[in-house]
C-alpha cells in the first residue's frame, strides 16, 4: 500500500485530473530552472537505482528486461507507485514555487 492511497480513492474529484496530468500541470507553470532541477532529482534518483539493481551482476545482465518483468508481473503495483510519485514530484514543484 502506498503512502498516497488514501489520496487516490475518488482522485478525479481530489485533484480534477489524475496525478500524472497535475504532474505536467505543475512543471509548464514552473519556471525552466525549478523545473531542469526537480527533473535532474529525478534522472539521479533513477541513476542510483540502476547502479544498485547493476551491483554484483555479470555483463550479460539486462536491466530492461527485469523491468519489463516486474512490470508485468506487478502491473496493479506499478501503476499505484507511478502515482505515488507523481504526486510526490508535483508536491516537490509546488513547494519550491512558494519560495
Amino acid at each position: 500500500m502506498s503512502k498516497y492511497d488514501a489520496l487516490f480513492e475518488d482522485e478525479d474529484d481530489i485533484f480534477a485530473g489524475t496525478p500524472q496530468s497535475k504532474f505536467l500541470d505543475a512543471i509548464r507553470s514552473a519556471n525552466t530552472q525549478i523545473v531542469d532541477d526537480e527533473l535532474d532529482k529525478i534522472i539521479e534518483k533513477y541513476a542510483i537505482m540502476e547502479l544498485i539493481l547493476s551491483e554484483n551482476k555479470d555483463n550479460s545482465f539486462d536491466i530492461n528486461e527485469l523491468l519489463d518483468n516486474y512490470a508485468s508481473n506487478n502491473s496493479d503495483n506499478v501503476h499505484e507507485m507511478k502515482k505515488s510519485l507523481y504526486i510526490e514530484f508535483t508536491g516537490e514543484v509546488i513547494q519550491r514555487l512558494d519560495s
